[in-house]
């Protein structure tokens, strides 16, 4: 039997084979193949389902979850974070002196026993209120009801409540009356006073009330109208549209004006959100964007009045920011949107990154794994702290003085940093969100590590974020606007309301002081309706009442 090739017998469903050796190595290595693309394929499958987990976390967060990611306070030890412990003040003795107590009872403590004592959490009410007094007489009048003899007073109690009257409607006439001459017979008249718009029954405070109500107090529109009704104000959501898209344009020449300024800073914050914009008939809706610049250099010590300018465009497309920037060169901080691209190619903008959003990534994975403390993500959210802990103590302070601070402390947590996330991503998955997440920073290291040489940039951008926050809280509550060309006048709005809360003005005050002087105010003038030129003129006029008149 020499030369013959050995067979078994191999049993496939339910019959006998016969097989080579040679075919049983050949099947059996076949069968390792496809073992292996298998065991490949589930690496993948699994890799790609705690990708879409963390995706899911995160957008879950977004919506329903609670938007603080402060760690807890275990782990802020870790991060440098200090829980403030209640402090134990020890009980004074005032009665004491050398030991020896005293039975003399002090006056002063004595009328502080009698005084009214306020709970704590209660504060007294703004002495600027107006008050209404009601006086409360007993019902026997100034008889007592005793033996019949006369009352005097001997002191009162008066207590506080604080009431609220809802905003009411008022109707003004305004009547000019015709004057004529006996002699001459000449006609006088006094001109027309200016209104807000031409043609429009509304005044200037119904205006400013509409859209300080729309765009900072997230009220929509078709709300307004039922709450007009109330009052038996009849106006239709198409009436007050009308007002507020005409309102729009009037204040767009101010809002150019604010973007302007904003532009003549050495740095910019920038960011973008989506709103949702109809059509119109017989078109789709769709998602337009608002872009939002943001002008304040208070953390690193400028005086310099912060302000707010918001562009409205239908798509994402990178041409946009490129148009709002055209004329700009300086630091644009920003996340990583490859829209931004373009405009830094030429070295006129300067990028700068955002800690924030590369810190968020760790944290959503840290929140997947359901906080648990030692993960490589939590290790990198304590690194990431480090760098947090310094901008705390830098907050506020000038750029010359936050850049040494920073060479000197957070260069050298920033290089081990690196290093961390080096080793760290030759260890995970190329696929896995880890090693997504910390390419997001290796990619962007440049940008991120701008702010260590240049005291003006910050180490995050939640400037530009928190600018946004009101625009999310909007369109919650009023879903869409109308069109694009609502979108624009959404912009103006929050780029008006925006600057003056930036600068701590009531914008129902500001935007009512606006819209009675804008229609006659002359175009080269206009940065004299800038919310930081008039709060000045408030704080002159109001000096001016309080200065004493000369004898």
């Amino acid at each position: 039997m020499t030369g013959q090739v050995p067979s078994r017998a191999v049993v496939v469903a339910g019959k006998v084979m016969t097989m080579t050796l040679a075919e049983l190595v050949t099947s059996n290595a076949a069968l390792r193949g496809e073992v292996r693309r298998s065991h490949e394929a589930l690496k993948i499958a699994q890799l790609t389902i705690d990708k879409m987990k963390v995706e899911l976390a995160y957008l879950r967060r977004m919506k329903y979850g609670r938007s603080s990611e402060r760690l807890e306070h275990p782990q802020l030890e870790l991060v440098g974070g200090q829980v403030v412990q209640p402090v134990v003040e020890p009980p004074a003795d005032d009665d004491s002196d050398d030991g020896l107590k005293s039975n003399v009872t002090s006056l002063e403590k004595e009328r502080k026993k009698r005084e009214p004592k306020t709970r704590p959490g209660l504060r007294e009410l703004p002495a600027h209120l107006p008050r209404r007094t009601v006086v409360h007489t007993p019902q026997g009048g100034c008889g007592c009801t005793a033996c019949g003899g006369g009352l005097r007073e001997i002191g009162q109690d008066v207590s506080e409540v604080l009431d609220y009257e809802p905003g009411t409607f008022h109707v003004v006439r305004h009547v000019r009356p015709k004057l004529a001459c006996a002699g001459c017979k000449t006609i006088t008249q006094a001109l027309a006073p200016s209104r807000p718009m031409d043609r429009c029954m509304a005044g200037a405070g119904l205006l400013t009330h509409i859209a300080v109500s729309k765009f900072a107090d997230h009220v929509p529109l078709y709300r307004l109208c039922q709450i007009y009704g109330r009052d038996g104000v009849e106006m239709s959501r198409s009436t007050i549209t009308d007002m507020v898209g005409n309102c729009g344009l009037l204040l767009t020449p101010l809002a150019e004006a604010v973007g302007r300024y904003v532009l003549k800073a050495d740095k910019v914050h920038g960011d973008d959100t989506p709103i949702r914009a109809l059509g119109g008939k017989g078109e789709k809706a769709h998602t337009g964007r608002l872009w939002v610049y943001v002008r304040d250099d208070r953390p690193s010590g400028d005086k310099t009045p912060p302000a707010v300018w918001f562009q409205y465009s239908a798509d994402r497309k990178g041409e946009h920011p490129a148009r709002h920037l055209k004329n700009y060169s300086g630091i644009l901080q920003a996340d990583a949107y490859s829209g931004y691209n373009a405009i830094y190619k030429d070295a006129r903008i300067l990028e700068a990154g955002c800690w924030s959003h590369a810190r968020r990534k760790l944290w959503d994975i840290h929140v997947k794994q359901k906080r648990l403390p030692g993960t490589l993500a939590h290790e990198g959210l304590v690194r990431i702290g480090e760098v947090f802990k310094v901008e705390a103590e830098v907050n506020g302070r000038s750029a010359l003085r936050r850049r040494r601070m920073r060479q000197a402390r957070t260069a050298p947590v920033l290089k081990e940093l690196k290093s961390w996330m080096n080793e760290t991503l030759a260890q995970v998955s190329a696929k896995s969100p880890m090693a997504l997440a910390i390419g997001y920073s290796l990619s962007n290291w440049t940008a991120l590590t701008n702010f260590v040489d240049d005291g003006r940039i910050d180490a995050h951008n939640n400037t530009a974020e928190r600018a946004l926050r009101g625009v999310a809280i909007g369109r919650k509550n009023y879903l869409h606007v109308g069109s694009d060309a609502g979108g624009h006048t959404a912009a103006v709005m929050y780029t008006l309301l925006g600057t003056a809360k930036l600068n701590g003005i009531n914008p129902q005050r500001y935007l009512r002081h606006v819209l009675e002087r804008i229609a006659d105010h002359p175009s080269n003038r206009i940065d004299e309706l800038l919310p930081w030129a008039v709060a000045a003129k408030w704080a002159d006029d109001a000096s001016a009442k309080d200065m004493p008149l000369a004898a």
